[in-house]
C-alpha cells in the first residue's frame, strides 16, 4: 500500500430542510389552520480515528464530501427527517487542520475519536410555526439554513515509541529489519527510504513500535533533500535513536548536523530523549571503534550504544534501554 501523509479535502455539510407551508383541508373542518412541518436538520461531516489504517492515500481518489441534505417538512405537521451523518475514517495520529495550513483543528490521538468537522444547517420552520392569535393562517415558511463548507488539511502524524535519525546510509533500515519484522527497502545510495517505515520490536515481553524516516542531510530543515516533510513523523514519539554510521572517519560531524536539523525544526524535537548508536561494529577493529566512541562521548557527554545491524550485535541491549519510553 502507498504511504500518503496529507492530503487536501474539501467538506460541505448537508443544507436544513425547508419548511412547509401548509393548511388542514380536512372534510367537515371548517377552519383546519396552518399545519405545515419542519424542514430536517442537514447531516453532519465527523472524523473518526481508527487503529486499522495507516495512510491517507483514500483522500488522494476522493478529496470532496458533501454530507446529505434533511428533507423538507410536510402537511399534517410533519417533520422531515434529518441527514444522515457522513462518517470519514482517518488514522489514530491525524491532524485536521484549516486551509490556511497552521491552525490545527482537532488532533486526533486516540482510537474512536470523533470530531465534527462541518454542522449540517438547521431546517426550516413551517408555517404552522408561525401562528399567532392575530396572525392565525400564516402563509409562509422558512427555508433550511446552508450546511457548512470548508477546506481542511489532513496531515498524518506517525505515533511511535522510538523516531530513527541519522544521516542516509547510516543503517536505519538495516537496523529496523534487525529488530522488526518491518522488510523496508535497502541499499547503499542516499534516500533508499522515501517514505516513514514501522515495525515492531520485542524484547523482555514487551513491545517497541519504532518508525523510521528518510535520512536526514544538511540543510533539511530548510528543505535540502526530502526535506522537513518527515521529521513530523517522530515529534510524537518518547525517544530519538541517533543512529551514526561508525565506519565515517569523523562521526562527530554527523551527529552535529543532524542535531542542528533537529533544532532547526522543533525547540521540542530537539528536546526529546536521545539515544545516541554507533552503527556498523562488525566493520571495524576493536581499537579503532573504541577511539570513535570515545570522541563522540566527549561531544555528545552522553552515553554511546554499539551495533552492528547486519550482525545483530548489541540489539539487545539497545533494545531494553529503549522500553522506559514505549507507551505499554
Amino acid at each position: 500500500m502507498k504511504f500518503l501523509d496529507e492530503a487536501k479535502i474539501y467538506l460541505k455539510a448537508g443544507d436544513g430542510g425547508n419548511g412547509a407551508c401548509s393548511f388542514r383541508h380536512e372534510k367537515f373542518i371548517e377552519f383546519g389552520g396552518p399545519d405545515g412541518g419542519c424542514g430536517g436538520k442537514g447531516a453532519d461531516i465527523v472524523f473518526v480515528a481508527q487503529n486499522n489504517l495507516n495512510t491517507l492515500i483514500d483522500f488522494r481518489y476522493q478529496q470532496h464530501f458533501r454530507a446529505e441534505r434533511g428533507k423538507n417538512g410536510a402537511g399534517r405537521n410533519c417533520t422531515g427527517a434529518g441527514g444522515k451523518d457522513m462518517i470519514i475514517y482517518v488514522p489514530v495520529g491525524t491532524e485536521i487542520v484549516m486551509d490556511d495550513g497552521k491552525t490545527v483543528l482537532c488532533d486526533m490521538t486516540e482510537e474512536g475519536q470523533r470530531f465534527i468537522a462541518a454542522k449540517g444547517g438547521m431546517g426550516g420552520r413551517g408555517n404552522e410555526f408561525f401562528k399567532t392569535s392575530t396572525n392565525q393562517a400564516p402563509e409562509f415558511a422558512e427555508e433550511g439554513q446552508p450546511g457548512e463548507e470548508l477546506w481542511v488539511w489532513l496531515r498524518l502524524k506517525l505515533i511511535a515509541d522510538i523516531g530513527l535519525v541519522g544521516l542516509p546510509n547510516a543503517g536505519k533500515s538495516t537496523f529496523l529489519t534487525a529488530v522488526t519484522r518491518a522488510r523496508p527497502k535497502i541499499a547503499d545510495y542516499p534516500f533508499t527510504t522515501l517514505h516513514p517505515n514501522l515495525g515492531v520490536a520485542s524484547i523482555d515481553g514487551k513491545e517497541i513500535l519504532i518508525a523510521d524516516i528518510p535520512g536526514l542531510i544538511e540543510g533539511a530543515s530548510e528543505g535540502a533533500g526530502l526535506g522537513d516533510k518527515f521529521l513530523k513523523h517522530v515529534e510524537r514519539c518518547g525517544a530519538l535513536i541517533h543512529l551514526i554510521d561508525a565506519t565515517a572517519e569523523d562521526v562527530v560531524t554527523p551527529y552535529k548536523t543532524i542535531r542542528h536539523e533537529l533544532e532547526n525544526y522543533s525547540d521540542k524535537l530537539a528536546q526529546k530523549p536521545e539515544l545516541v548508536v554507533l552503527n556498523k561494529a562488525d566493520a571495524l577493529l576493536p581499537e579503532e571503534m573504541a577511539d570513535k566512541v570515545k570522541a563522540l562521548k566527549k561531544a555528545t557527554k552522553k552515553d554511546i550504544y554499539v551495533i552492528s545491524g547486519v550482525a545483530h550485535q548489541g540489539l539487545t541491549e539497545l533494545l531494553r534501554a529503549l522500553v522506559p519510553f514505549t507507551s505499554k
